[in-house]
């Protein structure tokens, strides 16, 4: 039996080799471990609906009311029921817009009571703006919002976890009109509809130049492609759904659980979003 004789310079040497490789194992453990726990609590973008054309349109209200009955006629003209979520000190200058709105059919969400970065205040801050917004919009309309949309599109974790700790879902968007950059009305038409799939949420403004001279062409031409339009409550999965990275909400259910995180890589690098000062 051979026996190896291990002079105290190679001892070292292998004892640092060792703790070296130790380091890696525990900092990989840590990393993947790390990876795991820092998932974000993400609004909902848009909706998975398969091959099912559906989708919904919604308008932010924060300025301006001078085109409101000109979108309600608009949209009633094609029997399009849309979601608007309006500011507190929207519903406080033009409860009678917020009130024919509702009246039309339409849904009235939460926008915040005074359009503040959302990320930028506490938690007690944030939910009393989601609050005083419900408070002013169900006075009007008897009905109280379950949807928050954040100013600017600025959403953190605490975001999305203080409105649904308060009821509300957070909902962003898929397809960006850009509208409140005044781009032609033919510019507004083909962002959209380029963009538009099954489950999307476009986003249009209350005010913004063009939109009310794009909007009958761009729903002539997704009701030809064979989509139905309905309100965003309508639209998301209110219980037993999951999110992906890209925003993407789908049903989940114990048959379908054991594929999330394919589906979650599937979609990872599918978020794309334009949020500009919405």
């Amino acid at each position: 039996m051979k026996i190896w004789v291990i002079s105290k310079k190679h001892g070292m040497m292998l004892a640092a080799v060792v703790l070296v490789l130790s380091a890696f194992i525990i900092l990989g453990n840590h990393q993947i471990t790390s990876v795991s726990k820092t998932q974000k609590d993400l609004p909902i973008y848009c909706v998975d609906k398969g091959d099912e054309k559906i989708l919904s349109i919604s308008f932010d209200a924060a300025w301006g009311n001078e085109d409101t009955q000109t979108l309600i006629d608009i949209l009633g003209k094609y029997n399009v029921k849309a979601t608007f979520f309006v500011v507190g000190g929207w519903v406080d200058k033009y409860p009678e817009s917020v009130k024919a709105l509702s009246d039309a059919g339409h849904e009235i969400m939460n926008h915040s009571n005074t359009h503040p970065h959302m990320t930028q205040i506490s938690k007690e801050k944030m939910a009393e703006e989601l609050n005083t917004c419900n408070d002013k919009i169900e006075k009007v309309t008897g009905v109280r919002p379950t949807l928050f949309r954040a100013p600017y599109g600025d959403y953190n974790d605490s975001v999305v976890q203080t409105m649904r700790e308060n009821g509300c879902f957070t909902i962003q968007w898929d397809v960006d009109s850009l509208d409140w950059k005044d781009l032609a009305s033919t510019e507004i038409f083909d962002r959209v509809t380029k963009k538009v799939k099954p489950g999307s949420i476009v986003l249009f403004h209350n005010a913004a130049k063009h939109t009310p001279e794009a909007l009958p062409s761009i729903i002539e031409k997704l009701q030809s492609d064979g989509y139905k339009f309905v309100p965003i409550s309508e639209l998301i999965i209110k219980e037993n759904y999951a999110i992906d990275p890209s925003g993407k909400q789908y049903a989940q259910n114990n048959s379908n659980e054991e594929n999330t995180n394919d589906r979650m890589n599937e979609n990872n690098n599918e978020n794309n979003n334009e949020n500009e000062n919405n």
